[in-house]
C-alpha cells in the first residue's frame, strides 16, 4: 500500500449529525500526505441518527466544501452506521468460494433481522481452519445508502465507495498505528449522535457495533440542568468558560453523561468477553468530536484499567507546513479520523 499502488483520486467525506468532514490524501515517498482537509458545520436536526433529514442542505454543504479546497475529482468515499447497518461474524463448514457466493444469501437470511430484498449485503471470508471459515458478513439496508448517495448525485458528486464507519476507523488505525497482530484493540468513536465501537485484532474486526449516544446528550443535559442555550452549552461542553457556571457544575453535569456512555461501553465489553473465550483488550483508542469532553479519557481509564489514548488520525501522514496549520489540524484530529479512514480507499490495490 503505502502510496506505491496505483491511486484512485478520491475525497473521504464524513457526513455526521453536526458536521461533514472531509479529508483529501496523495501518494509521497513516505507513504501519504495531506493534500486537503475541511469541516462544514451543519445546523441542528439536519442529520440525524445518522439519516440525512435535509438533502438539499447537507448537498449544498458537501458543494462547498469542493468549492473552498478547489477539489478536481468527483469520486467520493463515504460511509455510514446505526440501527441500519449490521455486522456478523458467521462460521461455516470449509467450501469453495464458489459456494460460499451461492450459499451466503440463503445463510445471510439466518442472521439478518430485515428482508434481503431490503439490504446491500457484502461479505468477506477471514480465516479458514481445518474443517470450518469464519466469514464476516455485513448488511446495509438499501435506504440507507440511498440517503447518502443521492445526497452525493445532488451535490454533482459520484458515490466510488461505500463504507461503514466502524470500518473506516480501523482502516485509520491500521495505517498510522501498525498495531501488533497479537493485541486486541478496543477503538471507540463517538460522535455528535453515535458511537461506533470496533474491537480489533490482526486487521479482524472481532465485534462491532453502534450505539445511540454520543456529544449531543452532554449538549442537551448541560442546557436542561443549568438552564443554557445551546450555543453556551456547547462551548461548555468543549472546555470553555461560561459566566455564572463553576467548574464543579459543569464537572457534575458532563460526569452523569459520561457514565451512561461508559455503561453501554461495559455492555459491549463485557457480551464480546462472553461470546470470544479467553479474549482480552489491551487498550482503548478514542476518535470523534465527543473524545475530548473534559474527564472523559481519565474516567475511562479509570473504569476499565486500561490505557486509553486519543487516535491520532495523522500519525503517519506527511503534513505540509507550507500547506497546513499542524496546530490546527491537531485541534481537529478526533473529528477527521472517519474522513481519514475514507480518503484511504483511494490507495486500495486495484
Amino acid at each position: 500500500m503505502l502510496g506505491r499502488s496505483r491511486q484512485k483520486p478520491l475525497l473521504g467525506l464524513d457526513i455526521g449529525s453536526s458536521s461533514i468532514k472531509s479529508v483529501e490524501l496523495k501518494g509521497s515517498k513516505q507513504g501519504y500526505e495531506l493534500a486537503s482537509f475541511d469541516i462544514e458545520s451543519l445546523a441542528q436536526d439536519t442529520v440525524v441518527d445518522g439519516a440525512i433529514m435535509d438533502a438539499p442542505l447537507v448537498a449544498a454543504g458537501i458543494a462547498s466544501i469542493f468549492d473552498r479546497q478547489k477539489i478536481k475529482t468527483k469520486n467520493v468515499a463515504t460511509s455510514v452506521s446505526g440501527h441500519s447497518v449490521i455486522v456478523k461474524h458467521v462460521t461455516l463448514p470449509l467450501m469453495t468460494e464458489e459456494d460460499l457466493y451461492d450459499r451466503i444469501q440463503t445463510e445471510a437470511s439466518q442472521h439478518i433481522p430485515f428482508d434481503i430484498a431490503d439490504v446491500n449485503l457484502s461479505y468477506q471470508l477471514l480465516e479458514s481452519m481445518d474443517s470450518q471459515m469464519d466469514v464476516l458478513l455485513v448488511a446495509v439496508k438499501k435506504d440507507k445508502i440511498l440517503n447518502h448517495t443521492n445526497v452525493l448525485a445532488q451535490a454533482g458528486k459520484t458515490p466510488t465507495v461505500v463504507d461503514i464507519d466502524a470500518f473506516a476507523l480501523q482502516n485509520c488505525f491500521e495505517v498510522n498505528y501498525d498495531p501488533d497482530p497479537g493485541q486486541t484493540m478496543a477503538l471507540l468513536n463517538v460522535g455528535a449522535s453515535v458511537m461506533n465501537i470496533n474491537i480489533v485484532r490482526g486487521g479482524i474486526p472481532l465485534y462491532t457495533r453502534d450505539v445511540s449516544v454520543g456529544g449531543n446528550q452532554y449538549t442537551d443535559a448541560l442546557q436542561k440542568e443549568l438552564d443554557l442555550s445551546f450555543e453556551d452549552a456547547e462551548r461548555l461542553k468543549k472546555g470553555e468558560q461560561i459566566a455564572g457556571v463553576a467548574d464543579e457544575q459543569r464537572t457534575a453535569v458532563l460526569r452523569s453523561v459520561s457514565d451512561i456512555l461508559i455503561l453501554e461501553i461495559q455492555k459491549t465489553f463485557d457480551f464480546f468477553r462472553a461470546t470470544a473465550s479467553g479474549e482480552n483488550i489491551q487498550r482503548i483508542y478514542l476518535a470523534g468530536g465527543t473524545a475530548r469532553v473534559p474527564g472523559l479519557v481519565d474516567l475511562l481509564r479509570e473504569e476499565f484499567a486500561l490505557p486509553v489514548e486519543e487516535l491520532y488520525p495523522f500519525r503517519k501522514i506527511v503534513i505540509n507546513p507550507g500547506r497546513h496549520n499542524e496546530e490546527q489540524i491537531r485541534e481537529l484530529a478526533p473529528r477527521l479520523a472517519i474522513a481519514v479512514g475514507l480518503a484511504l480507499r483511494s490507495f486500495d490495490t486495484p
